[in-house]
């Protein structure tokens, strides 16, 4: 089921103490693997979350990357000691197109030390860079021993793609990476071509939109070998949220 693979996301910076409550509730409601939150609501999610097995997941160096690398590597430290179980950071940006492959790795590496047991996912904002740029990224995040590639921070000019996902997550199985996919992920049909594409994790804001969505196509359609609906040719999910076959769609 979809649920597993969400990171129910709400990283706005006008996010108040209720829409955080409301977000964790969500998240306990539909079992999404986790959620992911400004480092000053760790500690809320963590209470909110507290006998569940949703993870709390916190950004650092967000969204821009700019931040020293020991700057990035202190917020890990701090968000790991108030309860976060994985850490998002961003890339230096200017460094990986600049080539400064050093610094960029070193920047990751400390990130990574710091968060010790906690996964660092590493987002290089792909709308950004070209792609022997994304390629090379993903070589970066493999030598500073981080966990993922992540696609976007959400807060650029696009968020992810099928093509990119596929592209990073052909990178990702040479180099024992993993992939997560967030910007722009609004609904049901692109969730699951993002998994399609190699993605174990979904970015989003519309979690529980995306995990209605799929039980309409689950009240339809068999579950394939990965937990996901199989896909019925006469079957679509309209625009209100609803299931329509094709007749019904051509009505």
């Amino acid at each position: 089921m979809i649920e597993k693979h969400i990171e129910h996301t709400l990283l706005k910076p006008e996010a108040t103490t209720a829409d955080i409550i409301k977000l964790c509730m969500e998240a306990r409601n539909h079992n999404f693997f986790g959620v992911c939150v400004n480092p000053c609501f760790v500690p809320l999610a963590k209470h909110l979350l507290a006998g569940t097995e949703v993870k709390v997941v916190t950004v650092v160096g967000f969204p821009l990357g700019c931040d020293e690398p020991e700057v990035k590597a202190a917020a890990a430290q701090r968000a790991v000691q108030n309860g976060a179980d994985e850490v998002d950071m961003v890339i230096n940006i200017g460094a990986l197109k600049g080539r400064d492959d050093a610094f960029a790795v070193e920047d990751i590496r400390q990130v990574v030390e710091a968060a010790g047991s906690a996964p660092v996912k590493v987002i290089i904002e792909t709308c950004l860079l070209n792609e022997e740029e994304k390629i090379r990224a993903c070589g970066m995040i493999a030598q500073g021993g981080a966990a993922f590639v992540k696609t976007s921070t959400g807060f650029n000019k696009a968020g992810a793609t099928v093509e990119d996902v596929a592209l990073l997550s052909a990178e990702a199985q040479k180099l024992g990476l993993r992939v997560k996919a967030a910007g722009g992920i609004r609904d049901y049909a692109t969730a699951r071509a993002m998994l399609e594409a190699g993605a174990e994790r979904l970015g989003c804001s519309a979690g529980v939109k995306l995990a209605e969505e799929e039980r309409l196509e689950c009240g339809a359609n068999a579950i394939n070998d990965n937990g996901m609906p199989a896909q019925r040719d006469d079957v679509s999910v309209t625009q209100d949220g609803g299931a329509a076959t094709a007749d019904e769609a051509q009505a």
